[in-house]
């Protein structure tokens, strides 16, 4: 009689048994469990796919299979108990870590990270739907464009994340936001230009006059190569 296997995701979990959808995620936490011999071990990881009811941890030592662990995720300071379900030994396809299973399911323990995975793949998933649904090309560009800007901030933030857990230099990274900035603005202007030729601009003298004095400020600051003042040092100049 031959046994047929049940196709396996990338790291080791049956498709079949997985009940709902795993987040790529970048989570440094701290896995703790205690030994054959009863010594108490504790182990750095990474959380790298999860979701409210546990997910894949890479780890270079791991605990067995069915032991109890406790993991504390360190961004969050947050704590929670889980089961091992699969480890390398184990289970075909899990490698270089082990996959827990939370005692109590708990999408707030992994942070940020997942949440907002989860609610890039919702705003995706409504771009679709809007699409189907014949709406203004404007429209859908404007939604894509701000998809895209969390996309790529969130990237940045899981990224600046890591360098501080591992206390490295954020210096580049914050370059490379700032700059994605300025490509934004550029964007953003050249859509205000043909928004202002296709009379779709209703002159308010208030409005107006801030963006003026901010194009000022941005192109004087660009040629002299200093420090471009915050928009709320703007605004309050404006309000005296």
């Amino acid at each position: 009689m031959t046994i047929k296997k049940r196709p396996m995701t990338a790291d080791g979990t049956s498709a079949e048994r997985r009940k709902t959808r795993r987040f790529p995620v970048v989570i440094p936490i701290e896995v703790s469990w205690r030994g054959k011999d009863g010594i108490s071990v504790k182990e750095e990881a990474v959380a790298r796919q999860v979701n409210a009811n546990g997910g894949f941890v890479k780890m270079s030592n791991y605990p067995e299979l069915g032991s109890r662990v406790t993991l504390a995720n360190f961004l969050s300071a947050q704590t929670a108990e889980a089961r091992v379900l699969a480890a390398p030994e184990s289970r075909q396809g899990v490698a270089n870590g082990i996959v827990v299973e939370l005692t109590v399911p708990n999408e707030s323990f992994w942070g940020v990270d997942l949440q907002v995975n989860k609610t890039i793949l919702e705003l995706k998933s409504l771009e679709t739907a809007l699409k189907s649904e014949d709406i203004d090309v404007h429209l859908m560009r404007e939604y894509r464009s701000a998809v895209e800007n969390i996309r790529t901030i969130t990237e940045t933030l899981q990224h600046l994340r890591k360098c501080q857990s591992e206390g490295s230099d954020s210096g580049e990274l914050l370059s490379i936001l700032a700059s994605d900035r300025i490509r934004r603005i550029t964007d953003l202007c050249t859509e205000a230009v043909a928004d202002v030729d296709a009379s779709q601009v209703e002159h308010e003298p208030k409005v107006v006059d801030e963006l003026k004095r901010a194009m000022q400020l941005l192109q004087q600051n660009l040629k002299q190569g200093r420090k471009v003042e915050t928009i709320a040092g703007l605004k309050r100049s404006s309000e005296d």
